[in-house]
């Protein structure tokens, strides 16, 4: 004999099921990121996404971490605080309350809608012994758009090892290269 209300429920169930794969589908991120190598010294956290929009497009859009990158990765809890100087040399800083200040990263090499490199400590890596270099690739793709690659490497010394930072790293430059494309192509801006 079939239990009606057992099917009910488990109809129900798959629906919500359903739902649930749907909604992480939407919301999933764009980027393929990888841990691509760690050892005790160091690791290299690589990113990489297809942007609908031109290569000049994705790159002044780089420009613009304040439209894209995740406020909750700030030290002031507010992305709007972010600026990027596009030149060697420049910097990417962060106004604090009271008059205050961070450096993200320096500019150390630029070749406007191709490459952008930058070189320093970010976020919790900034109280460690340690230094990074953050390169953003753009590339037209075949087929239209951008093809955009993130490498962040980072070298030097963490007492317990880079297993965990270097997760946590490909887990958060996901997140901003997610941004990166929404603010790009015309998307929501991420929250402030």
């Amino acid at each position: 004999m079939i239990d009606i209300a057992l099917v009910r429920k488990q109809l129900v169930v798959n629906a919500a099921v359903r739902a649930s794969m749907l909604a992480l589908t939407a919301v999933s991120l764009p980027a393929h990121g990888e841990v691509a190598s760690i050892g005790s010294n160091g690791f290299e956290v690589r990113e990489s996404a297809h942007l609908n929009a031109a290569p000049d497009k994705v790159y002044a859009g780089v420009l613009e971490p304040a439209s894209w990158w995740n406020s909750e990765h700030t030290f002031s809890g507010s992305s709007r605080n972010l600026t990027l100087e596009p030149r060697p040399g420049g910097c990417w800083c962060e106004k604090l309350k009271d008059g205050g200040a961070v450096e993200h990263m320096r500019v150390i090499y630029v070749s406007p809608g191709k490459v952008l490199r930058l070189r320093g400590a970010l976020g919790p890596f900034q109280s460690l012994p340690v230094d990074g270099v953050m390169t953003f690739v753009i590339k037209p793709a075949a087929a239209g758009g951008s093809d955009v690659s993130l490498t962040y490497a980072v070298g030097g010394y963490v007492k317990d090892g880079f297993d965990t930072l270097s997760k946590a790293a490909d887990e958060v430059l996901g997140i901003q290269l997610a941004g990166l494309k929404k603010f790009v192509e015309g998307g929501p801006a991420t929250s402030p």
